[in-house]
């Protein structure tokens, strides 16, 4: 499912229009990602919880030469799904 089967079986679920379902889940998105910037949590209870994890500096190596490089820390988006979405998945929930 892309985003514009997204959009399309929201504004079905809804009944609303697909140009009013894709601001919404649009807006949807944008929420989540000012929140995620910010370094807050969110979570959607059934659904699960979208969190960022700090990932500290590593030494690597290139693959190629053997050289070894530093690989800076960064910020990494995170999903854990709740239980309702797993049972769902599980085939155990409609």
């Amino acid at each position: 499912m892309n985003k514009q089967d997204l959009i399309a079986q929201i504004a079905q679920e809804a009944d609303i229009s697909k140009q009013k379902a894709g601001v919404a889940l649009d807006a949807t998105l944008e929420a989540i990602r000012n929140s995620l910037k910010k370094g807050d949590d969110v979570r959607l209870i059934g659904f699960g919880t979208f969190s960022v994890a700090e990932r500290a500096a590593t030494e690597g190596r290139n693959p190629r030469t053997g050289e070894k490089i530093k690989i800076a820390a960064s910020k990494q988006p995170k999903f854990k799904p709740g239980k309702e979405l797993k049972e769902a998945v599980n085939g155990k929930k409609k």
